[in-house]
């Protein structure tokens, strides 16, 4: 998931509008819940440089102090507008100021001093060119059209029966999703890396919104179409953050789901209403805000003021609630240093359903951001997850 706030700024203004009366009081909440709500659901158009770059040489990068640039891992950095990239990793040196991390490739483009934009994903690129891996571009035919899509076989050279399909977070870009394909190829599995509605390659849906996996579910119920068209008979749904939601709808409400035989889902959205209300705080919303922009997503009648063709029924999304539904094996990986999606939900569903979830617990790193921190640990109990499913055959 590209991680930005869902709220740009605080959205209490349109609320101050009606402190003349009661009726204009109500009118003004209205409106900044609806605010609040737009800006939950409205796809991020501009990605706009976050970091600093304040000198380098051939074996370092100096970076500015920030949130991102001061936890360890492996990231990647857009250069020039995003025209270059470059790759770092361990932390060096450090001071109140600055942060200086190893340079370990400049994939294309110059290092400059000046803006630049930090990339979670490390990978900066298809999988043939990011990861050296042969891959096929696709087109996924959902029901608001074709989505791209790559695939990448197996070691063999074979697509076999075996498939996974790995689903971005919101505002994420296929990218996110590389780190999982070497272990799933090596493992024996293809790999369906898939975009959904509204990203930047992909068709809008019929509003140009997020609906927080409520209709995106029809893309990776594509996905999953058009991998047993090409001889799954076993799928492997894998999400990140939003994409952790939406697979959890296709799990529901999908028929091919009997074909999925596990979830691995990656700093996942288990709960939106946890989520809304943590970043209501965030921005010093007030909870009763967060429950009208909830309830005016929901419902038919107001569902206009947000800007949603089919109401966005948020209850439907709390898989803690729903526990007992679930039915497939669930690898939930997730970071108490999230700042972005609260790690409560996660540690909630695998107390409910200890028979179905294995819970992988990370303490510092940020959302999405456990491969770039233990990359080793991450892909060691993807690997141990996939390769159960050999032994229970």
């Amino acid at each position: 998931m590209q991680v930005r706030r869902l709220v740009s700024r605080p959205v209490l203004v349109a609320a101050a509008a009606g402190t003349g009366s009661v009726l204009g009081a109500a009118g003004g909440s209205v409106a900044a819940a609806a605010y609040f709500a737009r800006r939950v659901i409205t796809p991020d158009e501009l990605q706009p440089d976050d970091v600093e770059i304040l000198r380098h040489d051939g074996g370092t990068v100096t970076f500015s102090v920030t949130p991102e640039t001061v936890v360890p891992g492996r990231y990647g950095v857009w250069l020039e507008g995003g025209a270059g990239h470059a790759r770092v990793g361990e932390i060096v040196d450090a001071d109140p100021e600055s942060v200086t991390r190893r340079l370990m490739a400049v994939d294309r483009g110059a290092i400059e001093t000046g803006p630049a934009r930090w990339n979670q994903y490390y990978f900066w690129d298809r999988p043939s060119v990011s990861l050296g891996l042969p891959d096929e571009d696709v087109a996924i035919l959902s029901d608001v059209g074709p989505l791209p899509g790559w695939v990448v076989r197996r070691e063999d050279g074979s697509t076999g029966s075996d498939w996974a399909v790995l689903v971005h977070g919101r505002g994420a870009r296929k990218e996110e999703t590389l780190r999982a394909v070497p272990v799933l190829r090596e493992a024996g599995w293809t790999s369906l890396v898939t975009a959904y509605r509204n990203d930047r390659d992909a068709p809008r849906g019929p509003d140009g919104r997020y609906n927080l996996g409520l209709s995106e579910w029809r893309d990776v119920e594509a996905a999953m179409g058009y991998a047993v068209s090409h001889g799954a008979r076993r799928i492997l749904l894998l999400g990140w953050s939003m994409g952790g939601a939406i697979v959890l709808q296709a799990l529901d409400r999908s028929p091919l789901s009997d074909y999925v035989v596990g979830v691995a889902l990656d700093s996942p959205v288990i709960d939106w209403g946890v989520v809304l209300r943590h970043h209501g705080r965030l921005h010093r919303v007030p909870g009763p805000l967060v429950r009208v922009a909830t309830d005016l997503m929901g419902s038919r009648r107001t569902r206009r003021l947000v800007g949603v063709h089919e109401p966005i029924d948020v209850a439907r999304t709390d898989w803690v609630a729903r526990a007992g539904e679930l039915r497939s094996p669930m690898l939930v990986i997730a970071s108490d240093g999230d700042d972005f999606v609260p790690i409560g939900p996660a540690v909630a569903l695998a107390g409910r359903r200890p028979d179905l979830v294995r819970l992988e617990r990370w303490d510092t790193a940020r959302h999405c951001r456990e491969w770039n921190y233990d990359p080793d640990r991450w892909e060691r109990v993807l690997r141990d997850f996939v390769h159960g499913f050999d032994e229970r055959r």
